[in-house]
């Protein structure tokens, strides 16, 4: 039986077994964006009582970036050949997707699969932590983010400078390189950026309040 031609970049990637597609760009879409809407929703009413603006976006974007990393990303590292998915599981039709904007992910490259797995395996627990440590006003909730973001920034940059350095040729045209390679994974690099910014200064002013209060203590 002769093999599907695979939509990928560089056409001479082998995937034996390759299943086509077969839901669409809107409902891949539709379903993401349902469900992630559903579940900031539910952060912001459920857990977010009592807490300012920003600490219930805060616990969103954690519950969001957290539950990507665990789900979607997780089902990506232990399903190796996901590209041979024929039950309709949208896990598996999402990534054969994405893996139109960025082919390394068909083609298991090493690089993405270590990254991938790193950030599903400890990331994706962590940020979910930090929804629980912002909700209950823990004392290791800044440094947990901050740990998190650089964790996140450290990703993208290995992510990218990895795609840079072995030709930066793995879209099977521009919209999906903009949309889905520089697109979808911006937010992980702006988001992250200001939340280590914020951070980083809340942990320096409480360092400085002890530091004031030790020397007002000493005769």
């Amino acid at each position: 039986m002769e093999e599907a031609a695979h939509p990928y970049v560089p056409n001479d990637l082998k995937l034996p077994g390759y299943v086509p597609i077969s839901m669409s760009m809107s409902s891949i879409l539709t379903i993401y964006l349902a469900s992630s809407l559903f579940l900031v929703t539910l952060v912001w009413f459920l857990f977010g009582r009592k807490k300012t603006q920003l600490d219930k976006l805060l616990m969103c974007w954690w519950a969001f970036t957290g539950l990507t990393h665990l789900v979607l990303e997780g089902y990506f590292v232990f399903s190796p050949e996901f590209f041979k998915d024929n039950t309709f599981c949208y896990l598996a039709e999402v990534w054969k997707k994405y893996s139109k904007g960025h082919s390394r992910y068909a083609g298991r490259d090493s690089a993405v699969v270590a990254v991938e797995g790193i950030t599903a395996v400890l990331e994706g627990p962590a940020s979910l932590l930090a929804v629980y440590a912002i909700a209950k006003g823990k004392s290791y909730s800044y440094v947990l983010q901050l740990a998190v973001s650089l964790g996140q920034l450290y990703g993208c940059f290995v992510y990218f400078i990895t795609a840079f350095l072995e030709g930066d040729n793995f879209a099977t045209n521009s919209f999906y390189y903009y949309s889905y390679y520089i697109g979808a994974n911006g937010w992980w690099v702006l988001i992250p950026l200001l939340i280590s910014y914020r951070c980083w200064k809340k942990i320096c002013e409480t360092a400085d309040n002890v530091d004031t209060k030790t020397k007002k203590k000493i005769p």
